[in-house]
């Protein structure tokens, strides 16, 4: 079975009851194995592919994420839009616990993670001054605000290291800098997709004040109030599912079109193979 829209997120915004025939699929790639089994099934018309990005049971650090893995496992299975679903710290006042943001921007704070697949004799450089989808985050801001949560329709997504939260100077210096919210795991996914020419989107709900506030973030608040997100996020991705449309005109649909750069001749065998997937159709 194919898939046309993916699900990244914790496995408590997952309702495997919405979906017809459902199975679970083992998929290697070229760079590893992905978190976790993938879910598959039918949503009416819509095959629907869930990854657990931490895995069953949330085994796997942020930084110990295999993200190339992840994202080109679900480039295999055929998906061209990934909804994603995070939880995250909020920079400001007006982003209060339990509001979802869609988030147009990214910061990248993080150091040692491997934010690319073109490596070992390719060298491709992609744009990504937009780095979510247009399309999908209009269609998630109109859904989030249609079924009368509250939604902020764009925001600036500063993605830290981890898996500590951030030190009082650090939150401060990230208010200073104009940034709405935080997290751990918008990057390398974002990036990935883009070059992987899969359209990402994300539903990002505010746990908490991160620790720049007089109440301090605990990890008992962050799950609390993550589990409250929860239903208001199935909601969200059910209405999405059936709204968003399979046919794509974003720059995220051939955004490896003119970004390869180096000479189809000059790149190795090996890499051709292993990234066959993502550069068949160019070389």
């Amino acid at each position: 079975m194919q898939a046309d829209i993916a699900i990244i997120g914790g496995s408590g915004v997952y309702d495997v009851s919405m979906l017809d025939n459902v199975k679970e699929v083992e998929i290697n790639t070229s760079f590893g194995k992905p978190s976790d089994a993938i879910t598959l099934g039918s949503f009416g018309d819509i095959n629907v592919a869930f990854l657990p990005r931490h895995g069953k049971g949330h085994r796997i650090s942020p930084s110990k994420l295999n993200s190339r893995a992840n994202i080109l496992a679900l480039k295999k299975l055929g998906v061209k839009r990934i909804i994603s679903a995070s939880a995250v710290g909020s920079l400001k006042l007006e982003l209060k616990p339990l509001d979802i943001v869609i988030p147009d921007q990214i910061f990248d704070r993080t150091r040692i993670r491997d934010s690319t697949f073109f490596e070992d004799g390719v060298v491709v450089h992609i744009g990504f001054a937009d780095p979510f989808c247009p399309e999908m985050n209009s269609i998630l801001a109109d859904i989030t605000g249609g079924l009368g949560y509250r939604v902020h329709r764009k925001g600036t997504y500063v993605c830290m290291e981890g898996p500590q939260f951030s030190t009082r100077a650090e939150s401060k210096v990230y208010q200073k800098l104009g940034f709405d919210i935080i997290g751990m795991t918008a990057l390398p996914e974002a990036k990935l997709a883009r070059e992987a020419e899969m359209c990402y989107g994300m539903i990002a709900t505010v746990t908490d004040y991160d620790v720049w506030h007089e109440d301090d973030v605990t990890i008992e608040t962050v799950i609390e109030n993550a589990m409250k997100n929860e239903e208001a996020v199935r909601n969200v991705i059910k209405e999405a599912i059936t709204r968003i449309p399979l046919e794509r005109n974003c720059v995220c649909a051939n955004s490896l079109a003119g970004a390869i750069l180096t000479a189809p001749d000059k790149i190795p065998v090996e890499t051709k193979k292993k990234l066959g997937d993502l550069i068949g159709k160019y070389i």
